[in-house]
């Protein structure tokens, strides 16, 4: 079987620039990392492109050449989150590569709460932009310019919508690639149920406990252990 590229996602952020130089590719990581950092701060309603250009240090002119609004800025975020889940579990594989479907569960599980607990802006936004408030529509948006491709935006919100189902065909890949299976419609179904579920249960045990409740995340794994393995082995 041949494995399948895991460091890219399907859906790529919609940029209104992709950086091509270094100088440049630097500066989307800064504000990404700015973003971040004040999402931990101020909460995603409060947060603003002219604070994430601040504690970029760089003109709010940048920000806008990248995304159009703070709603697609997030969700570049939200992209780079899931790109960084799927590196972190195919390095735990490819470092333990007799790791049965239980210890391929415990990967998955894991790093999704190492990230929750250690990644800047990750507790409110892992793999998706959060619900926009009653009348929000992408505040402080910048005006296309001239050959812009103003459809760009409706691919990304459409993908944001759905954040568990992209990040259920990555996990589809690492699994099949690592446990030498093929990706069939049984896995899909199987692997987004159990992305659903411990989402929800995770949610849950970060907001028991800000460090994720030891005793909810166990459930979780049992749950995941029970429903997974089986079609994993």
């Amino acid at each position: 079987m041949v494995p399948v590229p895991q460091t890219s996602p399907k859906t790529p952020p919609a940029l209104r620039r992709t950086p091509v130089q270094q100088r440049s590719a630097e500066r989307l990581a800064r504000i990404l990392d700015a973003c971040a950092a004040l999402l931990d701060e101020t909460g995603y309603e409060q947060l603003s492109t002219r604070a994430v250009a601040a504690r970029a240090g760089v003109p709010i002119g940048s920000v806008y050449r990248f995304f159009g609004n703070k709603r697609a800025m997030v969700a570049a975020l939200a992209h780079r989150n899931l790109d960084e889940y799927a590196e972190r579990i195919a390095t735990r594989f490819a470092a333990t590569p007799l790791l049965d479907a239980y210890g391929a569960i415990d990967g998955v599980l894991d790093e999704f709460i190492a990230m929750k607990r250690t990644v800047p802006g990750f507790a409110l936004v892992d793999f998706g932009v959060p619900g926009a408030a009653p009348g929000e529509t992408g505040t402080e948006s910048a005006p296309t310019p001239a050959g812009d491709e103003t459809g760009a935006g409706v691919e990304e919100e459409s993908a944001a919508e759905h954040p568990n189902h992209l990040v259920a065909e990555r996990l589809c890949a690492l699994l099949a690639t690592h446990l030498g299976r093929p990706v069939d419609e049984a896995l899909r179904r199987k692997v987004l149920v159990g992305v659903e579920t411990a989402d929800a249960l995770v949610r849950l045990a970060f907001r028991t406990d800000p460090a994720g409740d030891p005793a909810l995340v166990d459930e979780t794994r049992q749950l995941l252990y029970a429903y997974l393995a089986p079609t994993l082995s």
